[in-house]
């Protein structure tokens, strides 16, 4: 028989160090809430500006080796501005804008040197398999939606308020504690269609990972589809909910509230703002949906195999829509986290 790759979740394997994200709602003042958005306004331009900085660097220093004029103006040689060359021009910035340096944190500025070198090198270079991404494009404010502190101090948390430097506290819907022993890394805050949340990113050296046995019983292996969402090998289905198919008809009337209204006008900006909020509730429903199947699954059996699926080829198939609505890649990824969260880890491997 042919080779199936498969992906093995819940396999036991090294040890490693405990992290795991967790999400919260921001409850912000009015006051609060125009700071926000001031300060996403400010780091879109200054985003922007360090991209464009680049561009002109590499629009005026490359040559095509086949195409060569023999008569050409040489631009003033410059040093290629990097993520360390970048970040040095920051003071200066600051006092050529110091709104820049009495509102923001200095940590939230270099992180933005940090995104723009990430992007670029992906531009040029490629990711970690070698795939280049397309040309990096400017960010209009409303496409700039999150800032990140790279470091958070002890004491950051007071009761349900979190102390952001340089910003101050914040109100957060605390719906679950932070686990006992893990510390705040980094902490990002999002606006999405119905607000602003928090995202926290927590570590801890001496949670176990790695589970010591498992039952060989315990050992499933899933296999996804568009009939049914997945279908084990003991023959359990879990039906697919179709969350987007459900709420096409709403989405299709908000959407063409928001193509009849004039472009810049609030009426189209408010209808604009309703579409975001009904397409998160979808988004809302199938990713509860995939924690709830990733849950049952990991509270059956040790191990989970799966195949090894191109979802990206897929979505560019006549399936495009199904595939998307049923959110294999997120299940996967929720499903391999939860797992390692278990004490499992995961393990990719090819099976006859």
């Amino acid at each position: 028989s042919s080779s199936v790759p498969l992906k093995l979740i819940g396999f036991i394997g090294y040890n490693s160090m405990m992290r795991t994200a967790y999400q919260y709602k921001l409850r912000p003042t009015k006051t609060q809430i125009i700071e926000l958005d001031r300060w996403l306004s400010m780091l879109c331009s200054q985003y922007n500006y360090l991209l464009a900085d680049r561009f002109n660097w590499y629009e005026q220093n490359r040559s095509p080796i086949n195409s060569c004029p023999l008569r050409s103006h040489l631009p003033e040689l410059r040093d290629h501005p990097d993520y360390f060359s970048q970040k040095k021009t920051l003071p200066q910035f600051k006092k050529t804008h110091p709104w820049y340096r009495i509102e923001i944190y200095s940590q939230v500025l270099q992180d933005v040197v940090k995104r723009v070198k990430v992007t670029f090198d992906r531009f040029l270079k490629g990711d970690s398999n070698g795939k280049r991404s397309g040309r990096p494009r400017f960010k209009q404010r409303s496409r700039y939606r999150t800032f990140t502190y790279p470091q958070m101090k002890d004491g950051c948390w007071q009761g349900n308020l979190i102390n952001l430097p340089m910003f101050g506290k914040v109100k957060v819907v605390l719906h679950r504690p932070i686990p006992d022993g893990f510390k705040v890394k980094t902490a990002s805050v999002t606006q999405k269609a119905d607000g602003f949340y928090l995202t926290l990113s927590l570590e801890d050296a001496t949670v176990p990972t790695i589970k010591p046995d498992f039952n060989p019983d315990k050992i499933t292996g899933i296999d996804v589809g568009l009939k049914e969402f997945l279908t084990t090998s003991e023959g359990e289905t879990v039906a697919i909910p179709q969350h987007y198919r459900k709420a096409q008809k709403r989405l299709r009337v908000i959407q063409k509230r928001v193509s009849r209204r004039q472009k810049g006008s609030n009426r189209r900006q408010k209808a604009v703002k309703q579409l975001g909020t009904q397409h998160k509730k979808v988004a809302d429903k199938r990713k509860d949906f995939h924690f709830k199947t990733a849950n049952w699954l990991l509270s059956k059996y040790d191990v989970v195999a799966h195949e090894d699926l191109n979802v990206k080829g897929l979505a560019r198939t006549r399936l495009a829509k199904s595939v998307l609505d049923a959110g294999w890649s997120n299940f996967l990824s929720i499903l391999t986290n939860k797992a390692e969260n278990a004490g499992k880890v995961g393990h990719s491997g090819k099976c006859l």
